[in-house]
């Protein structure tokens, strides 16, 4: 393409991302937004060590006279890991929660049973009904839109959000990072916490036309007002307190609990190992690896030539990827037929069924509001 641009700074692209603006210097949008968040919510040295001591400090007095200081959801995965082996430093007591989608890898479940095991964790799982699940994945497959991840990721907030109402618990750990995540496309993206989106999907596209009840969910009230106004259920995000490095993490996990890597952002789940490897580039032309990548060359964890030399190299030959398609159409029971119709179908942006993004929009201008006046 005569138009392909690429990012001096990161390896974000014109061709991955349609919403990637360069300024005079070659420098992405993304990266901009990346500097001012870490400026803002960044590691800071022993300020933000002090912080988190604090933060700890105040979770376990929240948690005197309940059976756990806070909730911990637990993937299997790197960000996950490490925040469980970190809480185990600082005496926290946890209630480690996992959500079964019905997707995990053999490695993910050994991962959380040798987690909760060494670290004297209390796991409870989760296990979302799969007729359901099924049914919604499929609707989502046949949408024509990008972000297949949703009922997933949904499921897990919303799971993990009920668990600690049911044990009065205040605090739920979360891994997401500055450090690790700190670029992430906009162009086809959209927040998995649209509970009117989901059923709308569902609505439009799904076979079957029940409801979704056995489904864990949260709705715009429940998420962002019921549960952290009145019930005081709070996410926090302790790795962006340390000198967080996924280089690090690994190594500490690996010699400490004998975790095993499952090869790529996520991959702890197969069904996000084929939307990020076979539907993203194949459909849309994303490459959700220049993300992951381009937030460990922002954050120090690699060069921009090492992130250049890795996005050239495909993760899965492709015998492997035609391997992971069939497992993951059969299980879904979507046809080759289907499948040619779902990738040949036109592109949809979540605008196109109902959501709550001007809701979301209002109340956010009124909490800013608030905040300026206090």
């Amino acid at each position: 393409m005569n138009d392909y641009k690429l990012c001096q700074r990161c390896i974000m692209d014109t061709t991955s991302d349609p919403h990637l603006i360069l300024d005079d210097d070659g420098v992405c949008n993304y990266c901009h937004a990346y500097d001012k968040s870490v400026e803002e919510h960044g590691y800071k040295g022993k300020e933000s060590e002090q912080e988190l001591e604090a933060l700890f400090d105040k979770i376990k007095e929240k948690g005197k006279g309940k059976e756990y200081d806070c909730l911990l959801g637990i993937s299997g995965g790197v960000d996950s890991s490490y925040l469980a082996y970190l809480a185990k430093q600082y005496d926290l007591r946890v209630l480690a929660v996992h959500v079964d989608a019905g997707w995990n890898s053999e490695l993910a479940v050994q991962n959380i049973k040798n987690m909760c095991q060494k670290l004297g964790y209390d796991l409870h799982t989760v296990v979302v009904d799969w007729p359901t699940m099924k049914e919604l994945q499929r609707a989502y497959m046949f949408s024509g839109l990008a972000n297949l991840d949703v009922p997933q990721d949904h499921c897990f907030i919303a799971a993990c959000a009920k668990m600690a109402k049911k044990f009065g618990i205040k605090y739920i750990l979360n891994g997401n990072n500055w450090a690790t995540e700190g670029i992430l496309s906009t162009a086809y993206q959209h927040s998995a916490r649209d509970w009117r989106n989901i059923k709308g999907v569902y609505k439009r596209c799904g076979r079957a036309k029940g409801n979704l009840s056995k489904y864990p969910h949260q709705n715009f009230i429940e998420m962002y007002l019921w549960d952290p106004v009145f019930h005081h259920v709070k996410f926090v995000f302790p790795l962006n307190y340390i000198n967080y490095s996924k280089k690090m993490a690994i190594a500490t996990l690996e010699k400490e609990f004998d975790w095993k890597y499952y090869g790529g952002k996520h991959y702890e789940s197969r069904f996000t190992k084929f939307f990020q490897e076979i539907y993203l580039p194949k459909k849309f032309g994303w490459d959700k690896r220049r993300d992951h990548i381009s937030s460990l060359i922002v954050g120090g964890e690699m060069t921009r030539e090492e992130g250049l030399k890795e996005i050239a190299i495909m993760p899965s030959t492709e015998a492997e990827l035609e391997e992971e398609k069939e497992y993951v159409l059969k299980k879904l029971d979507i046809t080759d037929e289907e499948w040619n119709y779902i990738m040949e179908m036109p592109v949809k942006s979540e605008d196109e069924y109902p959501n709550d993004k001007k809701w979301v929009a209002f109340c956010m201008k009124i909490k800013n509001m608030f905040c300026k006046k206090r």
